[in-house]
């Protein structure tokens, strides 16, 4: 037989508490891609962003308390967690390379039309 990976077992009393952390990590993260995007964009003050970095606490938290619920082992939840400080880092470099090729452009429409 070829090889198999096993699973830990989750107990069905726990599908309620997984259900409910892990749509909160979906929602506090749109809610923290959302917040930055639209403080960055100017639809808010920059003052929400506090906000949005703590939707973004509340997210890397609900994770690592999934990856507890779910057994998951120390080399899965180290990765889980580098990325979400990776995605801490995402909204930001997306507008940076934005305005930078708004710039760059801007530059170059601006010596085709002299």
């Amino acid at each position: 037989m070829g090889n198999f990976i096993g699973w830990p077992e989750i107990a069905p009393e726990q599908f309620l508490p997984i259900f409910i952390i892990s749509t909160l990590v979906l929602i506090f993260g749109v809610g923290y891609a959302s917040i930055i995007t639209l403080a960055k964009m100017g639809f808010f003050s920059k003052r929400w962003m506090t906000l949005g970095y703590l939707f973004w606490g509340l997210q890397t938290l609900s994770l690592y308390k999934l990856a507890i619920l779910i057994h998951s082992n120390h080399y899965t939840t180290k990765v889980l967690l580098v990325t979400m400080i990776a995605y801490l880092f995402v909204p930001h470099l997306y507008f940076y390379l934005i305005s930078e090729s708004d710039k760059r452009y801007e530059q170059d429409n601006d010596n085709q039309t002299k």
